[in-house]
């Protein structure tokens, strides 16, 4: 009989953690080795390594967290790692792993939509699956993924959709790779491989992030510059548009630094070449906005302050990762 797969898991905190307490609502207070205890049947599948370097709620987190973990899987003896976490913040970081985590061995993001403690908790059934997929060679190099709900999505299109249901994820460009039924990976497609950007040694550098609605006039972007930002994102309106009155605001701060033009739609890619208007994106891209092609508004902040970080040239690096 084979040796069972070493499997890394990372506890960052999260509702899959949190339990009722003294105070008011759910708080974090489990960590890795007692996440890995409530889960039957995880010593047929790996041998865990369990640890906790952090206990916080996922809104707090901060992308050197997840820049210590891809750390820590790199020097990990094993055939893959879990990292769990909560779910607010799982696409972002899935998407940062998947830019940090430079081999083949399958990183996996997951948690729960459910408290630890809740009829019905969905923790260990992630748990479960997640090992599940980390341990399968299948799922080598498909860079980092987020498995909950039994589907496994991509970290570049996996999007949470739902504040409560256990299936509030979904991957709306593509949809899931695979699935886990009868307790082994089912893969039904692959993704190639983004670009991988080093792994940072610090804080990355600011990027504001502007969400753009109806009357919106781009009034505040000339503020960013004086705030020490040093790229920004504007989550624009259907396929990469805001109104003709904040084009030259536009148009100014990517003459300062770094803009990057993603959608506030659920799907669907920034487009290149069909509108032409004053706000459009061909008037915008026209004047030094790069398209964030199909990456929403927070993985498109997060790849550019990597960049920036790198000292890489974000028009290559969305180039390459923006599919």
């Amino acid at each position: 009989m084979s040796a069972r797969p070493r499997i890394l898991v990372l506890s960052l905190g999260g509702t899959i953690t949190m339990t009722p307490g003294a105070g008011p609502g759910l708080n974090p207070t489990l960590g890795a080795a007692e996440l890995v205890a409530a889960v039957p049947g995880l010593e047929a599948v790996a041998e865990v390594v369990a640890e906790s370097p952090a206990r916080v709620a996922s809104p707090s987190l901060e992308p050197e967290v997840l820049a210590g973990c891809a750390r820590r899987i790199a020097a990990f003896d094993g055939a893959g790692a879990v990292v769990v976490q909560g779910t607010d913040t799982i696409e972002e970081s899935a998407f940062l792993l998947d830019l940090l985590h430079a081999d083949d061995r399958p990183v996996v993001v997951t948690g729960a939509m459910r408290g630890a403690a809740a009829a019905g908790a969905d923790g260990p059934a992630n748990l479960l699956a997640a090992i599940t997929v980390a341990a399968d060679p299948a799922a080598r190099g498909l860079g980092a993924l987020a498995v909950l709900n039994d589907e496994v999505h991509a970290a570049r299109r996996v999007r949470k959709g739902h504040t409560a249901l256990p299936s509030a994820f979904a991957s709306p460009n593509g949809g899931p790779l695979g699935v886990v039924a009868e307790g082994r990976l089912r893969l039904l497609a692959r993704v190639a491989r983004g670009p991988v950007l080093p792994i940072p040694d610090g804080p990355l550098p600011p990027v504001a992030l502007l969400g753009w609605g109806m009357g919106e006039d781009g009034r505040l972007l000339a503020a960013l510059p004086g705030l020490g930002f040093r790229g920004a994102v504007l989550e624009a309106m259907g396929a990469g548009h805001v109104p003709a009155a904040a084009v030259e605001a536009v148009a100014a701060l990517a003459r300062a630094m770094p803009v990057v033009l993603a959608s506030r739609c659920w799907a669907g890619p920034v487009f290149t070449a069909t509108y032409g208007y004053p706000g459009a994106e061909m008037d915008l891209l026209a004047r030094g906005v790069l398209p964030a092609g199909l990456l929403p508004a927070a993985k498109a902040r997060l790849l550019l302050a990597l960049a920036l970080a790198a000292g890489t040239d974000p028009a290559e690096a969305f180039s390459r990762a923006a599919r």
